[in-house]
């Protein structure tokens, strides 16, 4: 037994003089390094704080404290490591260190500005960020900052003129009028050409509802986000998009990132504003105090002295606005959290208008394990509008509609008794100063916006996000009109009009990261994704009110209907991607989406995606060569495939019978549209080249973009024979292309210690062409009093009507008594295309300054070669109403008289260059930190939005479209309300 202990004894100290050798022999070669310096701004000199230092393929590194200044101790054997240095919003850099001989190294950096963001970190959907540098298509950021302080109070209004190839137009200047976002041009007839909006991995809506109608003031959702909620915005365009999100962002993709809490002491931030938005200019009108006898008659030239009235003086007045915020922000090093609270009440130009925003968000971020961290988001917002209808395309009431429609000769305010006196004489429509006093209509919207989302880091290697999103609102919208009014509905009528919409997504992918050499890593994700959308909608009109009754059940003839909608969506994905030195990108995909709207046989459909990018610039020879004033030159190509989803509703495959009452018995009626189940999504294909460079050490950064879209498969109704017993079939027979270039340029003339200047440019080029459609080639669009066409050849949309007669010399051919008379083409057609809404080019010029603690942005945006269709001229200069100053003309004797009647069925006079540059926003803002112990940075600002409009365009704004979100009725001027000049004095105090 005693020797069994010396044995074990002597083996005990054996292993541990081993282990003490092996420790040493780990160590061996491997000394303590201290390694110090400071981070600085290129061309300022000003420290950068915060910015990331840590050597490359080790543990070792920390950040820059408020100096710049950074130290860290590493341990490291003998040889040469990367230095790397990072900061959000600057290039990286490395610098290669020595570790062999002194054991403190210091290592100072200056960065420069990263004027194209090639080193952000973005999300493509995979569940894992990509850096700008490897990407083969363009994505383009719109930062926290810019969504603010600008005069803007939805998210897509803020980000007009900020992004290369997406087209934002204010379709109306209510304040709660509906905006269109288009990414590279339309890219389908039957459906919607809108991107898909993603706010922190929820799929949102973004739907347009005519609860009521309200002409072209209809509202689309985005007005429920509230831009001070908003951390960065991120927009992918393309096919490229939809191989990862799927068939639904064929669109493009805007993705909203919100902002998430921060560990620390709890931090305050607190907006206040006011705004004024005015008219920002009239119409001519008629002044002359004379008024013709008979109207109808143009031989008769008899008048009589008259009064004229200014009418939209009834309608529009200066509206005052207020908006209020509140965050805070706190955590720990395992918990954060961002709250916020806000309030919006902003009048519109109209006469009794308003829109009302309440909102409550909740970001919460929770570190439940070292390999999971989980984040939830709860956002309520309640939306309120009072409403004034303006007409046009659908119903004859309205404020607008009356003022064209009106003879201004005629006094427009109430007698003694307050009964409104009839202003357009020949055609029974309201008295403008009426609609705006006594009509009331409004819409109400409770939403909900929620999320889970889990993060879990496996291994180094693998990860995975699980993402399960809900977006819920009721939205509830009444129209009232009393009795004994000057509208068409003189009995009264009301409305009562609701809309629930449900969807969701449950999203899952899993990331797989590997060196599989020293110079190639490679990135598999493999993911799938389930949505679902509902809707549930019911209204009820009446006409025929009892005195006082304002609600549609005490009407004497009821209208009522209902409608409900669930949509499937699937989808499943593989993407591969490798990268070789980090210079060299590659990447692949597989999709495959499905969709409940379409038939069995054609409802899952595969597409594919591939990518490449490859950095110049990190190359020997480009550094050698050119690197002094070419520092940065990227090469970018992508192709992918895509499915739009949009252009079938959840039941437009069937033959659809519609219930109604025969002599008291219940009867089926089919609809005019002959169902096929054989239907298959639109397909699209799309290539994009381009590249990415930077000058004069970064001083100066350019991004070019070339894409050519081509989509097939265009579901289009085919008209069909009477026999068929129906008159039209959705087919996918129609095909089209989007060819266009995108440039972004930005620079900074002057950066010093005291004074910056930064300069932003965008040049967005489509050209939109239908190549195919079958059945004729030519198919009028809904809504448009067929004006607006689909034309094989031409782009989607343009107008095509009566034109004039010409003489030899061009000059408009008049008959014996000088008035106008119409034109025929050589093959005998009497219509022809007149313009086209789709502009050849927009752009914008954004410059911002800063001198001490003062700051200045001015940006302009130009739409250029853009046609508008001017409805609301061929009724003011038609004799029979009167209100238009080229009657004016006529009754002194300047034209003929009944001149405008004549033109009034020649189309080709009012189509008008809608082509216009705006100052779009002047922000001028001074940020300072008062002495106070608890105040960390106080900030005023004065800011002016929509100021100026350099066009030729007779009516009030070119930018308006009376058809909303119509994808191809565009450019369609009718009793719409202008977009506002607005003032804006803001003040925000951090705490």
């Amino acid at each position: 037994m005693g020797k069994l202990h010396a044995f074990l004894g002597k083996m005990r100290f054996r292993l541990v003089l081993l282990a003490i050798l092996a420790t040493t022999l780990s160590a061996f070669g491997q000394s303590q390094y201290t390694l110090t310096g400071t981070v600085t701004e290129s061309g300022t000199g000003l420290p950068v704080v915060g910015a990331s230092v840590f050597i490359e393929n080790t543990s070792f590194g920390t950040v820059t404290d408020f100096d710049g200044n950074y130290s860290f101790t590493a341990s490291l054997q003998s040889g040469s490591y990367n230095l790397s240095f990072s900061s959000l919003g600057f290039s990286s850099q490395k610098i290669v260190i020595d570790a062999s001989g002194n054991l403190t190294i210091t290592t100072d950096a200056v960065l420069s500005e990263d004027l194209l963001s090639l080193d952000e970190v973005v999300v493509t959907g995979t569940g894992s960020g990509a850096n700008k540098r490897a990407l083969g298509n363009a994505i383009s950021s719109v930062k926290s900052e810019d969504l603010v302080d600008n005069g803007a109070t939805q998210i897509d209004q803020a980000i007009a003129g900020k992004i290369t190839g997406a087209l934002v137009q204010q379709n109306s200047g209510d304040p709660a009028g509906g905006i269109s976002i288009r990414l590279r041009g339309p890219s389908t007839i039957s459906g919607n050409s809108d991107p898909l909006y993603i706010v922190d991995g929820i799929i949102i809506s973004n739907s347009s509802n005519e609860l009521v109608d309200l002409g072209g003031n209809t509202q689309n959702r985005l007005a429920d986000i509230n831009p001070n909620d908003i951390e960065k915005i991120e927009i992918i365009k393309g096919a490229a998009a939809a191989a990862i999100y799927g068939s639904r962002a064929s669109n493009g993709v805007v993705q909203i990132f919100t902002k998430q809490g921060k560990s620390g002491e709890p931090k305050f931030s607190f907006m206040t504003n006011t705004r004024i938005n005015e008219l920002r200019k009239e119409v001519d009108y008629n002044k002359v105090p004379l008024a013709w006898t008979v109207p109808t008659d143009r031989s008769d030239l008899n008048t009589v002295a008259v009064d004229r009235y200014n009418l939209q003086d009834e309608i529009f007045e200066s509206g005052f606005g207020v908006e209020n915020y509140l965050s805070m922000t706190g955590g720990t090093e395992k918990t954060s959290y961002y709250l916020s609270a806000s309030h919006l009440s902003n009048d519109g130009i109209v006469k009794n208008t308003n829109f009302k925003r309440y909102g409550f968000k909740a970001n919460l971020t929770q570190q439940a394990f070292d390999w999971l961290k989980i984040t939830g988001g709860f956002n309520y917002v309640r939306s309120v509008s009072k409403d004034v209808p303006n007409g046009g395309i659908n119903n004859a009431y309205g404020a607008i509609t009356g003022f064209v429609f009106s003879d201004n000769s005629v006094n427009p305010a109430p007698d003694e008794s307050g009964v409104y006196p009839v202003t357009s004489l020949l055609v029974p429509r309201t008295n403008p100063a009426e609609a705006v006093a006594r009509f009331d209509f409004g819409q109400k919207t409770n939403r909900f916006i929620t999320s889970v989302a889990l993060d879990a880091n496996f291994t180094d290697n693998l990860s995975a996000k699980y993402t399960l999103g809900m977006d819920y609102y009721n939205q509830s919208a009444t129209a009232y009109i009393p009795i004994n009014n000057t509208s068409p509905n003189a009995d009264g009528y009301a409305r009562r009009s609701d809309l629930n919409s449900f969807q969701y997504n449950s999203d899952l992918n899993l990331t797989y990261k590997a060196d599989i050499t020293d110079a190639i890593a490679s990135t598999s994700t493999l993911g799938g994704s389930w949505q679902y959308e509902e809707r549930d909608r019911v209204g009820i009109n009446a006409t025929g009110l009892p005195p006082v009754v304002v609600t549609a059940t005490g009407g004497s003839i009821l209208e009522q209907g209902e409608s409900r909608s669930q949509i499937s969506y699937w989808g499943a994905f593989f993407q591969q991607s490798f990268s070789f030195n980090d210079k060299i990108y590659v990447n692949g995909a597989v999709r495959m989406d499905g969709a409940s709207t379409f038939g069995e046989d054609e409802r899952n459909q595969l597409y594919f995606k591939a990518s490449g990018s490859y950095v110049v610039s990190d190359e020997d020879f480009w550094k050698n060569t050119f690197g002094g004033a070419f520092n940065l030159f990227k090469l970018r190509a992508s192709w992918g495939q895509a499915g739009n989803l949009t252009a079938l509703g959840a039941f437009d495959r069937f033959s659809v019978y519609n219930p109604d009452a025969l002599t008291g018995s219940v009867s089926l009626i089919p609809s005019t549209a002959q169902g096929n189940e054989n239907l298959k999504p639109e397909r699209q294909d799309e290539i994009e080249i381009g590249f990415d460079a930077g000058l004069l050490n970064s001083r100066l950064g350019i991004e070019f973009s070339y894409y050519k879209q081509k989509v097939t498969d265009l579901l289009l109704p085919r008209v069909l024979a009477p026999s068929s017993g129906f008159g039209s079939r959705f087919e996918n027979v129609g095909n089209l292309e989007n060819t266009g270039v995108e440039i972004l340029l930005r620079g900074v003339p002057i950066k010093s210690q005291d004074f910056n200047w930064d300069v932003t440019a965008t040049f967005s080029k489509n050209k939109n062409e239908v190549t195919n459609v079958a059945g004729g080639g030519r198919l009028a669009l809904a809504g448009s009093f067929s004006t607006n066409y689909v034309i094989e050849g031409e782009p989607l949309g343009v107008f095509y009507r009566q034109f004039y007669a010409r003489n030899e010399d061009g000059s408009i051919a008049l008959d014996a008594d000088g008035y106008p008379f119409r034109g025929t083409t050589e093959d005998g057609e009497s219509s022809k295309v007149l313009g086209d809404p789709n502009p050849d080019w927009f752009g914008s010029l954004i410059n911002e300054f800063s001198y001490k603690n003062f700051g200045l942005r001015v940006q302009f945006d130009a739409v250029q070669g853009y046609d508008v269709f001017n409805w609301n001229r061929r009724l003011l200069d038609n004799v029979i109403f009167g209100g238009g100053a080229q009657v004016g003309q006529e009754l002194l004797g300047n034209l003929p008289k009944g001149y405008g009647s004549a033109q009034a069925n020649i189309f080709e006079e009012f189509v008008e260059d809608g082509s216009f540059v705006k100052l779009r926003e002047v922000a001028l803002s001074y940020d300072f930190k008062p002495k106070w112990e608890y105040i960390d940075n106080v900030k005023i600002s004065l800011v002016g939005r929509n100021l100026i409009s350099w066009d030729d365009y007779s009516g009030w704004d070119p930018e308006v479209s009376a058809a909303g979100q119509s994808n191809g009725v565009r450019g369609f001027d009718f009793a719409t309300v202008p977009i506002p000049r607005t003032y804006q004095l803001g003040f925000n105090v951090s705490f």
